[in-house]
């Protein structure tokens, strides 16, 4: 293929914009129409290679074979560790880039083979009946906002002017089910609520150099979000200033006229999308470009704003330049599958882990006598549930049978049996429910919960009758009554729940002596659950998400208002709160300080407090800082994460934890959207979880609380 060599788009010394200009002219039209399609063909006569926008790293580099699997990624939120994110992006990115080296060298430019990874998914799980709920990071705006911006910094990695890699926020904005109804939908929201709830997560990605922002299937306010003035125009170009590219989600410009009905066919929609801002079309809407331009309904103009954005994207990943001059060229692949990435998976998951309940029985002793321990459940030796969705390939599952067996004494005994299905009850009457039919044992641990197949995204989820979501909130009901069995034997009783999302469990918190909420843990989630049950690491994940007791704590699916929704604005007390989660030793809050403790509109604020484990386990412990606005001119959350710190706490030890509050902390959303900080009072709570009564309730520590005025 012959290259012109001396043209200056291909001169790597000279100014990106200079390049940009001399490459836009040297293309034809219809070639600039071609390269706004997710699957970009090769334009010859230049020597530009075809290339496949489309790649995944949602908890690992996804759909192109090996790679390391971290958990998923509301379990990765459960770690509410900022610098676990960041070092997980960056081990990503370095599989993704080993693997797009070798891709490269073996021509292979497909999907799943680029750069241009469409992660993370920063919607906010506003109810737990969505199945897609489990790729997020959970319920809360702050939190979604810390993590993301952190895995994007891990992920993107900028040298001298290239990144690594390009991340994606998506699915840009108010988006969070139905799943089934995601082609048609109009979510509607008012302004305080999209600036209050939706947008924050997305404006702080922006702000931090995401390279692309993803536009949902649906509608908001009844536009399309792929086509949306609001959140394109005026907010997302305008008031964020915004430079990198859009994508749409897939198929989601068809969808503008083939079910919104906003437009009447394929070159209106596709020239309403371009002039709102969508530069990239994942689908084929944008084979209608060159006809919408014959049209009139665009111009070329236009065209070359959305392609002058997606060549800077390429420029910045390096594909026309010489692999001299790329820092990232060389990355080869003894990256993928590295050593350091399966310990960091581990670290991950065991992070993430979250104890709802345990009543003495956890940890499991190391003894000199023999021991026998009951393992079953259909989760138990499932490969499945360690993957959750957008995975990878790993060499090395370690399924909780595998990572107990490895971990038990070899003169304990570990007995498997199924026992049951995930989804149904079980047609043969032979009951493996009572393990006495063989001997008695020092501790049951049933191994229970959800699927990938029960949730999950749309057309994924293959025993879902909700196109992927839940109707209901609790375990099935065999599960269940399964465990009646377990717990009528006497033995203690260890209850392990997978799943991507909030299980309404009353009954289950009754019945076990001590519960595990492990999600979809990745590829050594066996491993970390072992070294949990016997104590080698004390438990410190925390729910990212509120476990109701019931469906009917709930508001209906289809509606955005916030209210009734997530711990900042539910009133009734849920199963398990927002951000709570048991150690293996006791902690205590107290000596809560504001600095200043009163101060100026604008003006930061330090907020301290004093956390000691009083118990006899070493443990680490995620300390959260959460403000309430006492006297709003309007209504106000109940109150709003604000800071995390993860700290180690030896027994006996004590921790002083600032948090260095930026006024925004501090600022209240009105009703038109704008914010402010209004004068009033404040209070601060430093504690293990969310404000609230129910999680000293279940165990957490009071929190710390301090009160300040702002003038």
């Amino acid at each position: 293929m012959a290259t012109p060599t001396q043209a200056p788009w291909l001169d790597p010394d000279r100014p990106l914009d200079e390049r940009l200009e001399d490459l836009l002219g040297r293309l034809t039209l219809d070639e600039k129409c071609a390269m706004m399609l997710a699957d970009s063909p090769a334009v010859e006569r230049l020597g530009i290679p075809a290339y496949h926008w489309w790649n995944e790293c949602l908890h690992g580099v996804a759909r192109a074979g090996r790679a390391t699997i971290f958990p998923q990624a509301i379990g990765m939120a459960a770690t509410f560790d900022p610098d676990l994110m960041e070092r997980i992006g960056a081990a990503i990115a370095d599989e993704g880039r080993a693997k797009y080296n070798a891709a490269v060298a073996a021509g292979l430019r497909g999907q799943y083979r680029g750069l241009t990874y469409w992660t993370p998914n920063i919607n906010i799980f506003r109810d737990p009946r969505w199945g897609r709920g489990q790729e997020t990071y959970g319920e809360d705006p702050f939190l979604t906002a810390e993590l993301g911006e952190r895995f994007v910094r891990g992920l993107q990695q900028e040298v001298d002017g290239y990144l690594k890699a390009a991340a994606c926020a998506k699915h840009y904005a108010v988006h969070s089910g139905p799943e089934g109804q995601r082609h048609t939908f109009n979510a509607v929201v008012s302004r305080k609520e999209l600036f209050e709830t939706y947008l924050p997560a997305f404006r702080r990605l922006v702000e931090a150099g995401v390279e692309s922002v993803m536009g949902a299937y649906n509608r908001t306010n009844d536009e399309p979000c792929c086509a949306s003035s609001l959140l394109l125009e005026d907010v997302l170009r305008g008031s964020w200033g915004f430079a990198g590219h859009v994508v749409s989600d897939c198929g989601a410009i068809g969808d503008i006229h083939d079910y919104h009905r906003v437009t009447k066919n394929a070159e209106e929609s596709a020239a309403l999308a371009v002039k709102r801002g969508c530069d990239l079309n994942c689908g084929s809407t944008y084979k209608a470009l060159p006809a919408a331009l014959e049209q009139g309904l665009l111009t070329e103009e236009e065209i070359d704003l959305s392609v002058r954005r997606l060549l800077r994207t390429r420029f910045r990943l390096g594909q026309f330049d010489p692999s001299e001059r790329d820092p990232f060229a060389r990355i080869g692949t003894d990256r993928i599958r590295a050593p350091e990435h399966t310990t960091l998976a581990r670290e991950a998951a065991e992070k993430s882990i979250v104890l709802l309940k345990n009543e003495g029985v956890l940890p499991i002793a190391r003894t000199d006598e023999p021991r026998r321990i009951y393992l079953a459940g259909p989760n138990a030796a499932s490969v499945d549930v360690l993957l959750g969705n957008y995975f990878g390939m790993s060499d090395s599952l370690v399924t909780v049978l595998e990572g107990l067996t490895a971990a038990s004494p070899e003169h304990y005994t570990v007995e498997y049996k199924m026992g049951i299905s995930a989804d149904r009850p079980n047609a043969n009457p032979v009951d493996w429910s009572i393990p006495g039919k063989w001997d008695n044992f020092d501790a049951i641990v049933a191994v229970l919960g959800l699927v990938p197949m029960l949730e999950g995204e749309e057309g994924e989820a293959i025993l879902s009758t909700e196109r992927g979501d839940r109707v209901s909130i609790g375990l099935p009901d065999h599960q269940v009554e399964w465990l009646r069995k377990l717990k009528a034997t006497g033995m203690p009783l260890v209850v392990v729940l997978a799943g991507g999302s909030p299980l309404a469990i009353p009954e289950v918190h009754e019945l076990a002596d001590a519960i595990l909420m492990m999600w979809y843990p990745g590829e050594q989630g066996g491993a970390a659950l072992a070294r949990l049950l016997y104590g080698d690491v004390s438990p410190s994940g925390k729910l990212p998400v509120t476990f109701p007791r019931s469906v009917e704590q709930l508001p209906p699916f289809e509606e955005y208002a916030m209210d009734g929704r997530t711990y900042r604005f539910m009133r009734e007390d849920p199963l398990y709160p927002f951000g709570f989660g048991l150690t293996y030793t006791k902690l205590t809050y107290g000596g809560a300080s504001a600095t200043p403790s009163s101060l100026a509109a604008g003006e930061p604020i330090r907020i301290a407090a004093t956390v000691t484990n009083t118990g006899d386990v070493a443990t680490a412990e995620v300390v959260q800082c959460y403000l309430t606005d006492l006297e709003g001119s309007v209504r106000t959350p109940l109150a709003s994460l604000c800071g995390v710190e993860r700290v180690f706490l030896p027994a006996g030890a004590s921790r002083t934890v600032t948090f260095d509050l930026p006024p925004a902390a501090m600022e209240l959303v009105l009703d038109d959207g704008t914010a402010v900080v209004e004068p009033g009072r404040f209070r601060a709570v430093v504690g293990s979880c969310s404000p609230g009564s129910r999680g000293v309730e279940l165990g957490a520590p009071d929190g710390a609380v301090v009160e300040f005025d702002v003038r």
